[in-house]
């Protein structure tokens, strides 16, 4: 199983590996993933289905913006997105609408401008990390890895 570590800390090894040895995306390579500057009136979005690993059931927020999509091969799909959405709401569309859609926490940080957790579900796994925009007042970065359960 894929697992990401939260705030820089977590269930990987020091050198960053999964228990099979392949490299995992955490938090730096979710922040590396996009530019998280972008903000919704810029933002061109990308077509759907969004590819890769990513699930086609992963329900986003009225008012957010996916304009970049990243496929990682073994590592999963990254999916950033804009939302003009506070950063509240979007943390409780997660934790509600995307938990009711069959994409369950499994483990998770909150702090006053970021959040980030691990989910699995649908036959997928992964992690999603929203932080406020520090560009884009009121808007909310979103960022999605997913991965399939098998791989």
């Amino acid at each position: 199983m894929l697992t990401l570590s939260a705030c820089g800390s977590g269930d990987s090894d020091a050198a960053g590996k999964d228990k099979a040895g392949k490299e995992e995306p955490g938090e730096e390579q979710l922040a590396q993933a996009a530019d998280r500057s972008t903000c919704a009136a810029d933002a061109k979005p990308v077509g759907t289905p969004y590819g890769g690993q990513f699930p086609e059931g992963w329900p986003f927020p009225t008012g957010t913006t996916v304009y970049d999509v990243e496929d990682r091969g073994d590592q999963g799909t990254i999916v950033t997105a804009i939302s003009t959405s506070p950063f509240k709401t979007i943390l409780d569309f997660l934790n509600d609408d995307v938990a009711a859609a069959g994409f369950e926490v499994e483990s998770g940080e909150t702090e006053e401008h970021d959040a980030e957790a691990e989910w699995e579900g649908n036959g997928h796994r992964g992690r999603w990390a929203i932080r406020e925009s520090g560009d884009c007042p009121g808007e909310t970065v979103i960022q999605v890895l997913a991965a399939d359960s098998t791989s």
